[in-house]
């Protein structure tokens, strides 16, 4: 990476505001998962061994719509992180303005402050020009370590980069070094896995992989707009039909790339008690039935492409793994990408409901990296470039 990094700097006696993404799971007060905070301890930690007057954390919650809205307030985390970081954390119920500079003048040598929600403020989205000049106001220097929100152009990623010293923390040099290389550089073979409902959000990056990977492997419901194309009977299953198209053209560019399922399990309704069967796609789902995951005989098939793969990326759920009786087929992929580690395989989650999964099923000690940005990570796969990335110093 050849941006500029927490390790380049000298914080000492410097205010430091850095961008976190603690935009976290609440039921009511309580923080119900603390991977992202725990993800922002190293470059946190490592600022305070600097010496720095302050450090001041500001990060979005939700999508309170620029409005005050107290279900989205950052203060339930003040606490958690002051028990991970082991030392106090203050909060001040505001994001910018003379509270939150007495707030930060009144902390001791090396003190904590987290500020409220970014997203409390319209002008965050929008990346409004004052409300950057006020978030600058607040730092000496500004660290952006909120991967998950890198592909946006907002006032806490991009704005406040134009008025002060601007550098990377360690998880988003950690996200963009394994991601890039990824892409770049990826050690063959090179397998992806794409699943989730629509075809349509993927489009990009599917054409993008498609001249990189050895094998492009397919699931979840975006699939059966790829069935659609090839004139399958799909029942009640969900397709895009705007998108079919689109997928004829995918599969006649593909090749052999693109695996796509050719067993599925279905359901004659959206229910973990539907009853259940698992047909060949070929020979088309019954109408009123639906697929809702992938077979044994693609699982099968997966496991072969992937048993000799050197780099593995995968984005998306094969099937609805909310529901344990269409979950097996997302479970056994995490298993097969746990296995292809232990075999020295580089193995990468990009975020969302994959990293969720791969949490879910207990094997995210043996995956090399889960990225903590879906749409962030979607976006580099993609091959274009993040702005929030775009607006650091380069070394």
């Amino acid at each position: 990476m050849n941006k500029m990094s927490v390790r380049d700097y000298d914080f000492s006696g410097k205010h430091v505001l850095i961008r976190v993404d603690f935009n976290v799971p609440l039921d009511g007060d309580r923080v119900t998962d603390d991977t992202r905070i725990r993800a922002a301890l190293p470059t946190i930690e490592h600022i305070l061994k600097g010496a720095p007057r302050s450090v001041i954390l500001m990060s979005h919650l939700g999508r309170p719509k620029g409005e005050r809205n107290p279900k989205f307030s950052l203060s339930p985390i003040a606490p958690v992180l002051a028990a991970l970081l082991g030392r106090d954390v203050e909060f001040v119920g505001d994001t910018v303005g003379d509270e939150v500079l007495a707030a930060r003048d009144a902390l001791p040598t090396g003190g904590v402050l987290l500020l409220e929600n970014t997203r409390f403020y319209a002008g965050e989205t929008k990346n409004d020009v004052e409300l950057s000049q006020s978030l600058a106001q607040i730092g000496d220097v500004f660290v952006n370590d909120a991967f998950g929100s890198a592909h946006r152009a907002h006032s806490s990623t991009v704005g406040v980069a134009d008025h002060l010293p601007a550098i990377a923390g360690f998880l988003l040099e950690k996200e963009i070094n394994y991601l890039a290389n990824a892409i770049k550089q990826p050690e063959q073979p090179f397998v992806a896995i794409l699943g989730g409902a629509k075809v349509s959000d993927k489009i990009g990056v599917i054409e993008s992989l498609l001249d990189k990977v050895d094998k492009l492997l397919i699931g979840g419901g975006m699939a059966n707009t790829f069935f659609k194309a090839q004139g399958y009977e799909l029942g009640n299953s969900l397709v895009e039909a705007d998108a079919v198209e689109t997928a004829r053209a995918l599969l006649e560019k593909s090749g052999d790339k693109l695996v796509l399922p050719t067993d599925a399990v279905i359901g004659d309704k959206f229910d973990n008690g539907a009853e259940r069967r698992t047909v060949k796609v070929s020979e088309g789902i019954p109408e009123g039935w639906a697929i809702y995951d992938i077979g044994v005989e693609t699982l099968a098939e997966f496991g072969r492409v992937l048993d000799s793969a050197r780099t593995v990326v995968w984005n998306g759920p094969m099937g609805v793994f909310e529901m344990s009786n269409f979950a097996k087929g997302t479970f056994a992929v995490a298993q097969m990408l746990a296995d292809a580690t232990e075999k020295g395989a580089v193995t990468i989650i990009g975020g969302g409901d994959s990293a969720a999964a791969i949490e879910e099923s207990g094997l995210s000690d043996k995956i090399t990296h889960i990225s903590t940005g879906g749409g962030a990570s979607l976006e580099m796969l993609e091959g274009k470039e993040l702005p929030g990335l775009v607006a650091l110093k380069d070394k």
